[in-house]
């Protein structure tokens, strides 16, 4: 493997896992009454952080998990439990209720404002874990390792990588109005508890993956890896 190809390769990853596409209706609802400048202020500060996050467990990831004694087993199911309790929020009635926040919308000039308390709402659990979860985390020290042995050019094209995937989900999260629009209440209400039914189950799958590594032989293969690649 090549820069190249690791760089492409993470990148595509990546953009899988974080999912700006079928989290844009969460976002959506996250920033409901929004003028557009103030929607393009939050998805850039998240986008930020999503960036700075991964390139930070790119550079340090695992050696931080080393010093802190913590295994991607233990990662997983802790983010699991994270994700699953956001899910189970998202099936309620109440859920996009939750995100509101008249005050702040009041004035579509409170841009700065807005976009920093809208930040500070949902840096948890909506930009960790439900964009950076623990599929992308063990992603970027998986292929960090891979861009060491590479030498420069290969970390130099995890950090490409990294800001593309950022890049793309800023474009997904700034269409987010016309697609609010089109949807309506009704239709966003509709897709946000569906998302979160699939939410839910996502989270018990890393729960499951987790102790399948912690607690070797306890869980089946066939639950923690149900369709494997090449299988029929």
């Amino acid at each position: 493997m090549d820069a190249v190809d690791l760089g492409v390769n993470l990148f595509v990853a990546l953009f899988a896992l974080v999912d700006p596409i079928g989290n844009v209706p969460i976002f959506a609802a996250a920033t409901a009454g929004a003028s557009m400048r103030q929607r393009l202020s939050v998805s850039f500060l998240i986008c930020v952080f999503i960036v700075v996050f991964l390139a930070f467990f790119f550079f340090t990831g695992l050696g931080l998990l080393q010093f802190f004694g913590i295994s991607l087993a233990a990662f997983r199911i802790a983010g699991g439990i994270l994700l699953l309790l956001l899910g189970l929020d998202m099936t309620r009635e109440d859920f996009l209720k939750m995100f509101a926040d008249a005050d702040a919308v009041a004035d579509a000039k409170d841009v700065r404002g807005y976009a920093r308390r809208r930040f500070q709402r949902l840096v948890v659990p909506f930009a960790m874990p439900l964009l950076i979860g623990p599929g992308a985390i063990s992603t970027i020290i998986i292929q960090a390792g891979e861009a060491e042995k590479i030498g420069p050019t290969g970390q130099a094209a995890g950090v490409v990588a990294i800001v593309a995937a950022g890049l793309a989900t800023f474009a997904c999260f700034a269409l987010t109005g016309p697609i609010s629009r089109l949807l309506g209440e009704v239709g966003m209400a509709i897709i946000v508890r569906v998302l979160g039914l699939i939410l839910c189950a996502l989270a018990i799958q890393f729960i499951l993956m987790g102790l399948s590594e912690a607690l070797p032989g306890m869980i089946s293969g066939a639950v923690t890896t149900p369709y494997p690649q090449g299988g029929h």
